[in-house]
């Protein structure tokens, strides 16, 4: 089974391949993607890896507070996304 990591802290310039690269010195990744902002098309400076579960829990353990491109990642199990649907009053 797959599991979905986040990955916080991430230096603006590194993109989907630096990420996949990254986490494949570990184990194979099913998917890693830097988001964007949708606006500016700029990084918003984290990600998600997706990879199998012994593999990812391995990711946590190796990668978590490790220096990359200049900053140190926090690497963690993605939570569930929020309900979509509630509106934000202004």
């Amino acid at each position: 089974m797959n599991k979905k990591l986040y990955v916080g802290n991430l230096s603006y310039s590194v993109d989907d391949q630096q990420l996949n690269d990254l986490f494949s010195k570990v184990g194979p990744v099913v998917s890693a993607t830097v988001l964007k902002d949708r606006y500016s098309g700029r990084s918003r400076g984290f990600g998600f890896v997706e990879m199998e579960e012994k593999d990812a829990q391995k990711a946590i353990k190796e990668l978590d507070g490790k220096e990359f491109e200049g900053r140190k990642l926090v690497v963690n199990e993605a939570r569930p996304r929020r309900e979509e649907g509630f509106s934000r009053s202004r």
